[in-house]
């Protein structure tokens, strides 16, 4: 059986009327991706969510670190020379976030208007907003209003309700919402400066400016 029709076998069954949702963080970054789920259905929505990529990367490191703290630290990992600003862009979490890259490989088989761009940060800041617009991509009623969210002091993330009526959101994990590591703020200026043009020619090739300069 070929891959893509395995899974696409493993995809729970739906009607003509309902949408098949799946998600996972690493699609967008996965080379051989784009093609095999071209190969699945060439009508497929994607729904990418980016966030200011220096953020993404300490937010990565900070991960990382709870699981394994005898890595090196986060400056060590982002520079193969940090006095000359050379930024090792072999280490996954500095790869990630220059988005572009990532994005040539999908347009490559899917047209910009099947795929959608959510705010990290708006996601956190306005979540109605964010979720009113995939729904509006998805062609769907809007159903998830501000009246589904409920903001977390706490995790400093919102959770979801599943009904509007509900006392007990859905929030995040223990292993999410923890709090970043303190880096250098010359190391974030260094990584800043790194990022500008990819996110530049991110902004242009999607049409939309998130303002992570």
């Amino acid at each position: 059986m070929c891959s893509f029709c395995l899974h696409r076998s493993l995809m729970p069954r739906t009607l003509e009327s309902q949408i098949t949702l799946e998600k996972t963080p690493s699609y967008f970054v996965t080379q051989e991706a784009p093609r095999r789920i071209f190969n699945m259905s060439r009508d497929t929505k994607l729904i990418v969510v980016v966030r200011n990529p220096v953020t993404r990367a300490i937010s990565d490191y900070t991960q990382t670190l709870s699981k394994k703290p005898d890595i090196p630290t986060f400056e060590g990992l982002s520079f193969r020379n940090r006095t000359l600003g050379l930024v090792d862009v072999s280490w996954n979490a500095i790869r990630i976030g220059m988005y572009v890259l990532h994005l040539e490989s999908w347009l490559q088989y899917f047209p910009l208007a099947q795929i959608h761009f959510v705010s990290g940060e708006r996601l956190i800041t306005d979540p109605a907003g964010e979720m009113g617009r995939v729904q509006d991509f998805l062609g769907i009623k809007r159903f998830i209003t501000d009246k589904h969210f409920y903001f977390n002091k706490t995790k400093g993330f919102p959770c979801l309700k599943k009904t509007e009526s509900s006392l007990l959101p859905r929030c995040l994990g223990k292993s999410k919402g923890r709090t970043h590591v303190q880096i250098d703020p010359e190391v974030i200026d260094q990584l800043r400066e790194f990022y500008r043009p990819y996110n530049i020619k991110f902004y242009e090739t999607v049409g939309q400016d998130f303002r992570w300069e």
